[in-house]
């Protein structure tokens, strides 16, 4: 499959988890789109900044546009690209997010670990701890 492909399966299968599967509903919430305008514009702002710089680069085989140049920056917008990144990285990050949200809130419906709970420290930190805060171990 290619990255075009994938991307697109991977918001049709959080579109159907959220509104079906889960019922979480979080894509009909005006909240959330508000959200993630916040989400998306750090996204465009990393990926410009990994893909402007040609730190990541891409196969025009496998997305709408053409391959990352061997010299100099891709195209800032058009030839599927939106800050130098193929729209694909828009359609996976909506994903991520998405299914994140969507399971933080179902397990939070069904109550998992409603109070945090710390367990006993490490017993190679209990020294180490003891020498911080100036007191002996025991």
């Amino acid at each position: 499959m290619t990255y075009t492909q994938l991307a697109v399966l991977a918001v049709l299968l959080v579109v159907v988890w959220d509104l079906w599967v889960l019922r979480t509903r979080l894509l009909r919430r005006r909240v959330f789109w508000m959200s993630y305008a916040i989400i998306v514009g750090f996204q465009l702002l990393t990926n410009g900044v990994l893909t402007g710089l040609r730190i990541v680069r891409y196969d025009g085989a496998a997305i709408i546009g053409s391959t990352t140049p061997a010299e100099g920056p891709p195209a800032l917008l058009g030839d599927g690209r939106i800050f130098f990144a193929p729209v694909e990285d828009l359609l996976f990050g909506f994903a991520l997010v998405v299914l994140t949200l969507t399971l933080w809130v179902a397990w939070g419906r069904r109550g998992v670990q409603r109070e945090p709970v710390a367990g006993p420290p490490l017993a190679f930190l209990v020294p180490l701890l003891a020498k911080v805060g100036g007191r002996k171990p025991g």
